[in-house]
């Protein structure tokens, strides 16, 4: 068994609306020296795979075909790891 953990966030140049606003709240509660703020999502999938390249593999696709839009969205897969 297995768990992947991936990163989803807005490509460069996305208009990110909701980040926007955040900005704005930190702004508003004295932290103005916030210069950007980009909102994304990290998702952890546990799988029975045989190896740690199958999780990866398959975590991949899932981002190109469910996961992530490729239009305007990039994903990272930032961990695999074993589960005892």
């Amino acid at each position: 068994m297995y768990r992947a953990v991936v990163q989803v966030t807005l490509k460069e140049g996305v208009l990110d609306p909701q980040g926007n606003a955040v900005r704005g709240a930190l702004h508003h509660l004295g932290f103005h020296k916030v210069q950007e703020v980009k909102i994304g999502k990290i998702i952890e999938i546990t799988l029975k795979a045989d190896s740690k390249e199958e999780v990866e593999e398959s975590a991949q696709k899932m981002c190109e075909k469910l996961l992530a839009n490729p239009v305007i969205e990039r994903y990272t897969i930032l961990s695999v790891e074993e589960l005892s």
